[in-house]
Formats: structure tokens, sequence, C-alpha cells
């Protein structure tokens, strides 16, 4: 008798969110399995990979190999446009790390004006990602979802101390679409996309941040979280946890001991650039394994091998 193996394709799906306007428009989300269960039924849309490009330009990066990426890029903007050449890249995540107050504390009005130059720089869909501090973050992100209005952007993220006020803004005044942040936690994601949703935010307009974490740094927490929301989405047909998922993975890997020890302290470790490759590597495999429709990457090599993996599997 042949083997007929079984298949479980869940009756219920991921929902889709759309990003970006034009020929490089993308959706997360969208399918019906557990990751790269492909021998359960088609994968609707591959999971995707974002690169991030710092608000400093290149200065923020120490590494000789992303120098060497960008050279002669000596604006965001340039550095979006060169990004745009990987071919396993299909977004373009701004971070605006220096907006922070109790950092540079650039403003909204100069965050909203390069994001537009960066999004007018590429046609790759933009995702924004804030400077973590949940008052300016709201006010950044005001004024960019006003600036970009009609370019479909995502923005990251809401939380729960801040999501009256981006959401008004950005999921309803200007049809942006947003992130929900929370922290590591499955009913802390139900509860901010039950709260968005109850405030008139629609959840085709809903990304969720359900954390982040390095490889080794309290990831299998993350990697738990990750799993119980996907087989609720599933599994329990819950609605207000199927929204897909994207990761950021790079502000998380490149700030570890592994990646930011000099090779002279510890010589036994290797070369510094490669542990932080490897560190993307690894942590973005596990997350698109536990279930992350997107992450967010920094360094071409660890793009190239996470994309050849992504295209290995589906």
């Amino acid at each position: 008798m042949a083997f007929e193996p079984k298949t479980e394709a869940f009756a219920s799906s991921v929902s889709s969110v759309t990003i970006g306007t034009g020929e490089k428009t993308l959706t997360l989300g969208g399918n019906r399995t557990l990751p790269f269960y492909t021998f359960d039924a088609p994968c609707e849309n591959a999971p995707k990979i974002g690169i991030e490009i710092p608000d400093r330009g290149i200065e923020a990066f120490a590494q000789s190999g992303l120098k060497a990426f960008y050279d002669g890029c000596k604006t965001p903007a340039e550095m979006a446009k060169r990004a745009e050449t990987l071919v396993q890249v299909s977004f373009i995540c701004l971070n605006l790390e220096s907006a922070d107050p109790n950092g540079e504390n650039r403003s909204a009005e100069d965050c909203a004006v390069l994001a537009k130059q960066v999004s007018e720089s590429t046609q790759l869909p933009l995702v924004i990602l804030g400077c973590k501090h949940v008052e300016k973050d709201a006010e950044i992100f005001a004024k960019i979802a006003e600036l970009l209005q009609g370019k479909n952007i995502l923005l990251l993220s809401a939380r729960e101390e801040n999501y009256k006020n981006i959401g008004a803004s950005v999921g309803l005044a200007y049809a942006q679409k947003l992130g929900a942040e929370s922290s590591v936690d499955i009913n802390l994601a139900k509860q901010l996309n039950v709260m968005l949703t109850q405030l008139g935010v629609p959840s085709s307009s809903i990304v969720m941040n359900a954390g982040s974490a390095a490889a080794g740094y309290g990831f299998e927490y993350l990697a738990s979280t990750l799993d119980r929301i996907r087989l609720a989405a599933l599994g329990q047909s819950d609605d207000q946890l199927q929204m897909p998922i994207i990761t950021p993975v790079s502000t998380e890997c490149w700030s570890v001991k592994e990646a930011t020890a000099p090779e002279c302290d510890i010589p036994e470790w290797g070369d510094a650039q490669e542990r932080g490759i490897h560190m993307e590597i690894a942590t973005a495999s596990a997350c698109l394994a536990g279930g992350s429709d997107a992450v967010i990457l920094r360094h071409p090599s660890a793009i190239e091998t996470v994309g050849e993996m992504i295209a290995a599997l589906v």
C-alpha cells in the first residue's frame, strides 16, 4: 500500500496586511499553515525581509562590511537606494533612533522630512521604526503619517501607553498601517490588538510586534510566545491574534556582546563582524520558524543567507 501523508491545513488563516504602493507592494500574512509547513498547504505569501537604514546614516555603522556596501552613500536616502539592489530585500526600515529625547532629540518635523526623502528614493515599501520613547513616538508618527499620506507605510509601533494617540493619527486619520508592540506575552499582545480594534483601527491595518530578543538572550520566551500566538490564531481561530507578525532582529543582534566585543579582548570568539552576521542569521531563522511573517535585518550577508533559506523552504 502506498504511503499517503495526512495534511493539517487549518480552517483559519493569518490575516493579510498590505503595505506600499505600485509594483513593489507587498502582503504580509495570509497563510493557513504553521511556518514552512508547505506539505500541508501551499504558502500564500512567503516571509519577507526588510533592511534597517539608520537615520544617522553610515556613521551609525562600525562594521567594515556595511561601510563597504554603502560606500559613497552620504544620506539615509542614498543608503535606501543602495539597499534596494539586494534582491532578497522586500522593504526599507528607517530607524529613527536619534529622535530619542534622552539622546539627540531629533525633532518630529526633521524625522518626517527624512522619512519623505527615504520614501522618494526607493520603490520599496517603507517601514518606520520609532525611538522607543512613547510620547516622542506618538508625535513623530503623527507627523510622518500626515506627510506620507497615501504611501501606505507601516509605523512601528503602538504600545499600551500610546496606542490611542498613534491609533487615532496613524490608523484612522491618515489610514496608514501600524504595529502593535507588546512585551513577549501572548495575553498582552491580544489585549493591545483588542484595544486598537475597539478604537476603530481595522485589523487589516495592524501588524504585531510581539517582542524581540537576540538568540541566547531570553529568546526562549519569545519563541514560546510566537508559537502560542500562531497556534491560537490557526488552531483556535482567535481573530484577535491572526494579525501578521514582524520582528526587528537587527537592533537586538548588533547590540549584544557577541557582536560588539573586540577580537583583541576575546580572540577565541573570532571576528566580531562575522559573529554579528551569524547572530542575525540564527535569530532571524528562529523567528521565522516560530511564526514571524517578516524580519528586519542589517547586514547584506545575513540578508542573503536568510533569503536563501526562505526560498528553499517555500
